[in-house]
């Protein structure tokens, strides 16, 4: 009986994806494409572009050896949700003692706020330098627009549209076509890089790695897994019914490799965009995102200057979403609220009070004396230094058959994502001791 009933149930589930795929051209694609794009959010793409501008052709070989690392950690968090059907906050409350729950939650929130007022204010700037409108009406179009979103429309109904605007990233690789590459000089200093380490240096990683695997990311990808299985028909945690085992990691396997391939050639291309025109030009800092956008223009023209813009604008409408999910996901778990995006305001009260929230507070900073601009760097910085003691957790998470069954992260997953955790911390330590 008990095998009639899985066989039934995975039956309907393979039925369930089967019809999800033929819905929209984009419905194979899971959460790991809207997590790789969130990932080059704004505060992202400035990053990059300061990397690109202060070391040239120098900083490029961070992505090559970032792209394995994101890809095994958010993996790692992809299989944690599947797997059990829960959160990462929720696996890490009941695995670890309240302290360490409390401890990343408060961070996490601080760090996504701060985010947020960075992205919407750099959206804002670019909208007022490409359409003439005021930036900060175009701040509160954006932060209203994208909470509105949130929590009236139930997310699989707008993920259509963020899937598709994923294509926005294309927009920077499309800036070189616009510009001379000597792609000879690129390939070999994407492996043998000369720059001095000292503290400068060592920020920029830190700044880069810390905005590339960032916390956030975790516990979106975890969670939107959750989401994805409850709103397949019969779909059931891995950890409860092995049958769709196979198919379902491959899935979230595919999925997870190829959002953060996507993710991290667009990073390159924004430090190589930025490298081969504004570092070369002499220009070295950049402060903004609309900076990076205006100063292309007399270097590269037109298209060069209209798609940067374009590009900052669309990868904030999806990165802003997943900053102000992902706290709502923490918190709400560790409170043991109801949570989802696919619930109504009324039935997940809490959950949709924080993402509130958070836009509410990251729009006032606009209008404060904080500039949201001057900590768009640092705010990934600083989240390169969060992040090494929740990788630590979320890996040991993976190795644990009380929390994972028989699907404890594979050796090879486990080493990448071990040595990503030493990355971020002997980056942190240098910055720190060179300071």
């Amino acid at each position: 009986m008990g095998v009639e009933l899985r066989g039934e149930r995975s039956l309907t589930v393979l039925q369930a994806l089967r019809k999800r795929m033929r819905e929209h051209p984009l419905a194979r694609v899971g959460p790991g494409l809207i997590t790789g794009v969130a990932d080059d959010d704004p505060s992202g793409v400035v990053t990059y572009a300061q990397a690109g501008a202060q070391y040239g052709f120098n900083m490029l070989w961070t992505m090559p050896l970032a792209f394995p690392l994101m890809a095994a950690m958010q993996l790692v968090c992809a299989r944690i949700g599947r797997v059990t059907g829960k959160g990462l906050a929720e696996n890490i409350g009941t695995a670890f003692p309240p302290v360490v729950l409390r401890a990343v939650i408060v961070l996490l929130l601080i760090a996504n706020t701060l985010n947020i007022a960075a992205d919407l204010a750099a959206m804002g700037e670019v909208a007022e330098l490409v359409s003439g409108a005021d930036r900060h009406w175009m701040t509160i179009a954006f932060a209203l627009g994208t909470l509105l979103l949130q929590v009236f429309v139930p997310y699989h109904r707008y993920v259509v549209f963020l899937k598709w605007l994923t294509l926005s990233l294309l927009a920077y690789a499309a800036v070189l076509l616009t510009v001379q590459v000597p792609w000879r000089l690129v390939a070999l200093r994407t492996v043998w890089p000369e720059f001095s380490i000292d503290a400068s240096s060592a920020a920029v990683v830190v700044g880069v790695f810390g905005t590339t695997i960032s916390p956030y990311l975790f516990f979106w990808q975890t969670s939107e897994e959750v989401e994805e299985m409850e709103r397949t028909p019969g779909a059931v945690p891995l950890i409860n019914d092995q049958s769709a085992a196979g198919s379902e990691l491959r899935r979230i396997g595919w999925d997870t490799w190829t959002g953060m391939f996507y993710s991290d050639i667009t990073a390159y291309f924004v430090m190589l965009s930025t490298a081969v025109t504004l570092h070369v030009a002499g220009i070295h800092s950049i402060e903004t995102a609309a900076q990076a956008a205006d100063t292309l223009r007399p270097l590269a023209g037109d298209l060069a200057y209209v798609l940067f813009s374009i590009g900052i604008v669309s990868v904030g409408l999806i990165g802003v979403p997943v900053l102000a999910g992902s706290g709502a996901y923490a918190l709400s778990e560790a409170m043991h609220w109801n949570e989802g995006l696919e619930r109504t305001p009324r039935s997940a009260l809490g959950f949709y009070g924080i993402i509130t929230l958070s836009m509410l507070a990251a729009t006032a900073i606009q209008y404060s004396p904080i500039n949201p601009m001057k900590a768009l760097f640092w705010s990934a910085v600083i989240n390169g230094v969060v992040a090494v003691p929740l990788m630590a957790v979320v890996l040991l998470l993976a190795t644990r058959k009380s929390v994972m069954g028989r699907f404890t992260a594979s050796w090879p997953i486990l080493a990448l994502g071990w040595i990503a955790t030493g990355v971020m911390c002997a980056a942190a330590v240098i910055m720190l001791f060179a300071s």
